[in-house]
């Protein structure tokens, strides 16, 4: 019998919860796309490890392409748009404003997909979401001390995430491949994407790395890169690609309670109000029945 699927969510909520604080602590030796590359590569090497050891089927022909655009949406382009806002946001609001992301799997199923319609329900979880993100950034203050630049990338991030979910479901998981190897190809081949960006786009390291921030990327590529997609294409075959994008309404709690505790990050009293209004909308679009 396969392992239930919240038994995989609850491990693989805790690892991207915590994910924010490591590339937190990995921006202070390496440059955002570097950050971005090392937990892919290191992410790769530890799944590709686990394939040879358990002589696992690798993808072939034209599998390669469909993981490249899964790495692409899904490792690639948001974790470099994470790293790059992380260098002026705090990890907290970096959780809260990926907490959107179920928002923008169901608008990419509604738009881009085209496999279902949206209902009322939908409809009000979405407007209320997008009330919570300007609650959370204090549109009335102007961003406050946040970079628009890393707002609009934290944005971003996860609209690119709402994209990759449903390619994942749609052309992915039908394969019928281990997790272990869809995650592999998919972090390696995302890594491969990023380097030529790392090797041009200036400094290979930005300062001496620390024993904590070396840590801190080594855990962030073999858990949050690599064991953490093992365990969401996981979810995602089992449970459905909006189950697995829930995982988001728990990363807040996660990053907030580690950026207090290990960084010294501070709230303002709207961001975990407008945390707590996003996490309501995306819940509310995600309802069963929320769409007809």
């Amino acid at each position: 019998m396969k392992t239930h699927w919240i038994w995989k969510f609850l491990p693989l909520a805790l690892i991207w919860g915590s994910s924010f604080l490591f590339t937190e602590l990995a921006l202070r030796f390496l440059p955002f796309y570097g950050v971005a590359f090392w937990r892919t590569m290191l992410g790769g090497v530890a799944m590709f490890a686990m394939v040879f050891a358990l002589k696992l089927e690798l993808p072939r022909g034209r599998q390669w392409f469909h993981l490249w655009v899964a790495g692409l949406f899904m490792s690639a382009i948001p974790f470099s748009l994470f790293s790059f806002a992380q260098q002026s946001t705090t990890s907290s609001l970096a959780a809260i404003i990926g907490a959107t992301m179920p928002m923008f799997t169901l608008l990419a199923i509604l738009t881009i997909y085209r496999s279902e319609k949206v209902g009322l329900l939908s409809g009000i979880g979405l407007v209320i979401g997008l009330v919570g993100v300007a609650i959370t950034l204090g549109v009335w203050e102007g961003f406050g001390a946040n970079d628009p630049a890393a707002v609009m990338a934290l944005l971003l991030a996860a609209v690119s995430y709402g994209i990759g979910t449903p390619y994942i479901r749609k052309f992915v998981s039908p394969m019928g491949l281990n997790p272990t190897s869809t995650a592999a190809a998919q972090v390696t081949t995302s890594a491969l994407t990023l380097l030529p960006l790392y090797l041009f786009s200036g400094p290979l390291v930005i300062a001496a790395p620390t024993p904590e921030s070396l840590v801190a990327i080594l855990l962030l590529g073999v858990f949050g890169s690599g064991l953490a997609y093992r365990l969401f294409h996981s979810v995602v075959t089992q449970a459905g690609s909006a189950v697995a994008a829930t995982v988001t309404f728990t990363n807040p709690v996660v990053a907030t309670v580690w950026g207090i505790l290990l960084l010294g990050e501070s709230l303002h009293w709207y961001e975990p109000v407008g945390g707590v209004v996003v996490i309501l909308g995306a819940w509310l679009a995600q309802r069963p029945g929320s769409k007809r």
